[in-house]
């Protein structure tokens, strides 16, 4: 099993990045709407993703195909493998719907909050009942990863494109969450990522 990418990354549009590994070998890695949007930035630089390899296809007509499905960490890796088991929840379909960042998607199913479900693309009401029906307090470890309590303000979508990029980048995901945080707490109008992280290492450094 393929359970890890890392390469230049070279195209990220549609539902898909094209990775090049080196030596001739280059992989199409397809990702949640979430991921390509996030990875569009990064074009031209080295990725590591963490992926899941499936065979889509119908085995006893011998058209099958291998594909890998890549996400910035394991913890989103897991959340995907948690999040496709919910009835009527395919691969395809689990793609597509993860338009938002995993920890917002988490905590709307913990609160029990249809109307956010409902609003991501394949889900309609049905459907998102049935998520929470299913996944409702199973999901703690994914909802409170960007927040301190129940009452806690989420952390901004540029925050936690932020803190997947540091991660990606060799931050340990604990650091790179109590940096972002540590950044947003004094300069809370930033919405830019990269900005973000200008600013991350600047604290590093000892600038701020």
């Amino acid at each position: 099993m393929i359970a890890r990418i890392a390469g230049r990354l070279e195209e990220a549009a549609g539902a898909s990045a094209l990775i090049d590994c080196g030596a001739g070998l280059w992989y199409e890695v397809l990702l949640p709407t979430w991921e390509v949007e996030r990875l569009a930035r990064r074009v031209g630089q080295d990725v590591v993703l963490h992926t899941i390899h499936i065979v889509e296809g119908d085995p006893s007509r011998g058209a099958v195909a291998p594909r890998l499905i890549g996400f910035a960490t394991e913890i989103d890796r897991a959340f995907f493998q948690t999040f496709t088991k919910v009835k009527g929840i395919g691969v395809r379909k689990a793609l597509r719907a993860l338009v938002r960042p995993v920890a917002q998607i988490a905590a709307a199913i913990e609160k029990k909050d249809a109307d956010f479900l409902t609003a991501l693309p394949e889900i309609g009401k049905r459907t998102a009942e049935q998520i929470i029906v299913e996944l409702h307090g199973k999901l703690g470890e994914y909802a409170g990863e960007l927040s301190t309590g129940a009452e806690a303000e989420p952390m901004p979508e540029a925050g936690v494109e932020a803190v997947a990029v540091l991660v990606q980048l060799g931050e340990r995901r604990a650091d790179a969450l109590a940096l972002v945080e540590r950044v947003l707490a004094v300069a809370p109008e930033l919405t830019n990522p990269e900005t973000i992280i200008q600013q991350v290492y600047r604290l590093k450094g000892g600038g701020a």
